[in-house]
């Protein structure tokens, strides 16, 4: 198995936009796709496998067992907005091959359903963020980058790694027009302030009316998630080794 896809419905779907939401940076996309599948009740309807995804699966209380995943969600506008599938998982490819089979795939996926516009959320890691953080664009073409830049970003200088630089890439060479959308982070634990900014763009891009208020309980879910994948230390623990090694400083 190199990838496998289980397709559980195909929706039909209109002027839809696809948001990426994978683990990145201060994990901003994963909360921002999570918090978009519960508050505009998205619906699955596929789900991704790679055999370049980790090779665990880790246990539940109950006994099952949850292993790393891809899944695509979609949700039917009910006002005058756009349609969307929202990309989410607890993992991106682990490998460079990998990834960009992943996004063909998405793509792939994406232009079945009549998609043609992308949107990627990520974090970009600062040493020093202020209470608003800056957030900064790039995109397929200039005129989406004029879209991009009305939202009060800046245009960003330098490299986009992962699924959120490769999407936008590999998207422009197939016809699909999109931007990527990094806010400021530490970057070291999932950053629901860096997520809830760029919320707020793509509320305001979108026309969608996405309640923030809840936004916490996205971040303390993906926490949970990225902890038990072992992609990020408790807290507890890791505040625990920084006192234990504090005298090297």
């Amino acid at each position: 198995m190199a990838l496998t896809v289980q397709i559980e419905e195909k929706p039909k779907l209109e002027n839809s936009v696809l948001i990426e939401g994978l683990p990145g940076i201060g994990f901003v996309a994963n909360i921002v796709a999570l918090h978009l599948i519960h508050e505009l009740e998205a619906k699955r309807f596929a789900r991704i496998f790679s055999a370049s995804f980790q090779d665990l699966a880790v246990t539940t209380e109950t006994g099952g067992t949850r292993s790393p995943i891809n899944e695509l969600y979609y949700c039917k506008n009910k006002g005058e907005g756009r349609d969307l599938i929202i990309w989410y998982g607890n993992t991106q490819a682990l490998t460079t091959f990998g990834q960009y089979e992943l996004c063909g795939k998405v793509l792939d996926i994406a232009e079945e359903l009549g998609c043609r516009f992308l949107i990627t959320i990520g974090g970009f890691k600062q040493e020093e963020v202020k209470e608003t953080p800056e957030i900064y664009c790039a995109a397929s073409d200039p005129e989406t980058l004029k879209e991009a830049l009305s939202l009060g970003a800046k245009i960003m200088v330098g490299n986009i790694f992962g699924v959120a630089g490769i999407l936008i890439g590999l998207g422009s060479l197939r016809g699909f027009r999109g931007f990527s959308l990094l806010v400021e982070t530490l970057g070291t634990y999932p950053d629901a302030n860096a997520a809830r900014y760029a919320l707020s763009a793509l509320n305001k891009y979108l026309n969608l009316k996405v309640d923030l208020s809840r936004l916490d309980a996205a971040a303390e879910k993906t926490t949970k998630i990225l902890e038990s994948f072992g992609w990020i230390r408790p807290i507890k623990e890791e505040k625990k080794r920084e006192e234990q090694f504090r005298w090297f400083v």
